[in-house]
């Protein structure tokens, strides 16, 4: 059995971690579930969101103010400041059932009015995970990168982003 043969190593069971982080006042671009182009000065194409969500997760101030880097980042235009958002990180290894639970308790979080617009779910896998599009092996020795975004709408739209290295195939 599984058990009996991991029985001869050291191994112990590890849980995901969770942590959670409250955004206040915060620019955020203004999206629209039927312009995933966007439309000039009416609201921010998906790739534009999916770059400042990268950079509202990762904590990166959006102020467009030049310290000690050689870049800056601003949020997209058109934008709105956020009195208050919510980001919830899970860290670890997550089933495909485990997501897609997030993922139903995330489409349901509409249910009831809402002051919020939209919710998103970011997935990462590890960089030597053992991911495949098609029949293209996964190219974890150049980088790794693979990860998909959901974005749910109030009105139950959403757009599914998906990213892999440049060394794998495109997602189907």
């Amino acid at each position: 059995s599984l058990s009996s043969y991991f029985a001869k190593y050291q191994c112990k069971e590890h849980t995901p971690s969770i942590s959670t982080k409250i955004l206040r006042d915060i620019p955020s671009p203004v999206i629209k579930s039927s312009e995933l182009k966007g439309k000039p000065e009416e609201s921010c194409d998906s790739q534009e969101f999916l770059d400042w969500l990268g950079a509202a997760s990762a904590d990166i101030d959006c102020n467009n103010e030049a310290s000690s880097f050689l870049s800056t980042y601003c949020c997209p235009e058109p934008s709105v400041v956020m009195g208050q958002a919510c980001l919830w990180t899970v860290t670890g290894f997550l089933l495909p059932e485990k997501i897609y639970l997030l993922l139903e308790q995330l489409r349901h979080y509409f249910d009831e009015p809402k002051l919020a617009y939209w919710t998103t779910l970011t997935v990462h896998g590890f960089a030597d995970s053992p991911v495949s599009w098609g029949v293209t092996e996964h190219g974890f020795h150049k980088g790794g990168e693979n990860f998909y975004n959901f974005v749910i709408f109030r009105n139950h739209d959403y757009w599914l982003q998906m990213a892999v290295g440049t060394q794998d195939g495109c997602p189907p």
